[in-house]
């Protein structure tokens, strides 16, 4: 086992306390005949076989187990994000498995249902919020009305941050998991660079009260969908309508809302994150290998033979909630609907909040592609009646999406 940090030291534990269970389940008992840390005296109990960390000699280390006949379970996602084709063409070359339910949205059964269970159906969409962190800051402002620092601050005291959260709150750590979802769901290879990413270090309080006048809140979506024959997969913060079952997901829970032609839509909720949940994810990978390697087989391998293109970012199309601090006086209406039509982005609703200094215009499109949108907002920023671009957030899950 490389690492014995949060989620190591439970699968050791879980092994031991659970290998007569184990053994009954698999026909064979499992073994753990070493452990490599990267601080060895923190686990003095421990038999240590390497030094491991990081991206690099991880990915070296797996190489060599696969090519060297070794089945390998893993939760790094930022190494299946990043470079999981190569793996993937290892274990098919060494006729081994590679197996990393833990890699995404912790201890809830997802993965495996995507590759397997819903082999036989086409998946259109899967919409998630797969960060625990960015989920419960967001939970904490829309429940209490607190600004993102306040927020952080106490996500931070009760140890759902990082001391240093930047994975997190600018979306590296969920776009990860949109690859690897986008990948699994498409039967296309999608690295963590073809991810559009946008984190919630920007959504305010007031972008919260707007969400709440919409009926909505925000939360950080990973979103992968097959349209117009690519792949598109982005992760932003988005308003949701309170609804959508996406919606009522708190504090520091994962779930995923998968869409399927026939299976229709299906939720996988559960805890995303830590040292039990995640550690239960790997063992049941390591469980499914043992049977395998038992029975003289393999699990199912990738599946990549759609190789559809990645959708560019300008050309996805969403709705959008944009507020604008304009002047309050005759013919802004008429402005700003007209750079709206110049770029074809059609209009759905308009309402003004406050008046003189304070006058706010807040306008929700109908579907526009982002790239009309940005020209929209460029095109809005020039105009001498707008003080202010204030906010510009999109909206999904609303009704005729």
């Amino acid at each position: 086992m490389l690492g014995c940090g949060v989620v190591g030291s439970q699968v050791a534990r879980l092994l031991r306390e659970q290998a007569d269970e184990l053994a009954a389940r698999i026909g064979a008992p499992l073994e753990l005949v070493g452990v490599a840390v990267r601080r060895p005296n923190r686990h003095p109990d421990v038999p240590v076989v390497e030094v491991i960390g990081g991206i690099e000699p991880v990915r070296t280390l797996l190489l060599d187990a696969l090519r060297g006949g070794k089945s390998v379970v893993s939760a790094n996602k930022a190494l299946l994000a990043e470079d999981g084709a190569t793996l993937h063409d290892a274990a098919a070359a060494a006729h081994v498995d590679l197996y990393y339910e833990a890699a995404v949205a912790g201890a809830i059964p997802l993965l495996r249902p995507l590759r397997e269970s819903l082999a036989g159906d086409r998946i259109t969409r899967v919409t998630g919020i797969v960060n625990g962190t960015t989920n419960f800051i967001l939970s904490r402002m829309d429940a209490t009305g607190s600004g993102f620092d306040e927020a952080l601050a106490e996500a931070t005291a009760l140890g759902y941050a990082e001391a240093d959260p930047t994975a997190d709150i600018d979306g590296f750590d969920a776009a990860s998991k949109a690859a690897i979802l986008g990948g699994l769901a498409f039967h296309t290879r999608v690295t963590a660079g073809d991810v559009y990413r946008e984190g919630i270090g920007d959504v305010t309080a007031a972008d919260i009260a707007s969400a709440k006048a919409m009926g909505c809140t925000i939360k950080l979506l990973a979103i992968c969908e097959r349209a117009s024959g690519a792949v598109s997969a982005r992760v932003y913060p988005a308003m949701l309508p309170r609804s959508h079952p996406l919606a009522a997901v708190g504090d520091a829970f994962n779930a995923v809302f998968v869409e399927a032609d026939a299976a229709g839509s299906l939720m996988f909720y559960g805890r995303g994150a830590g040292g039990a949940p995640s550690a239960s994810a790997v063992l049941g990978d390591v469980v499914a290998v043992a049977r395998n390697r038992r029975n003289g087989s393999r699990g199912t391998g990738e599946s990549a033979y759609a190789a559809l293109p990645i959708l560019p970012m300008g050309d996805v199309a969403t709705r959008y909630h944009v507020a604008l601090d304009v002047a309050d006086r005759p013919g802004v209406l008429a402005g700003v609907a007209g750079a709206f039509a110049e770029q074809q982005v059609s209009i759905q609703t308009v309402r003004q909040e406050g008046r003189g200094d304070a006058a706010t215009l807040v306008i929700v499109t109908h579907s526009a592609a982002d790239a009309a949108l940005a020209k929209t907002v460029d095109r809005l920023t020039g105009m001498d009646f707008i003080r202010g671009v204030a906010s510009v957030m999109r909206v999904e899950g609303m009704p005729g999406e």
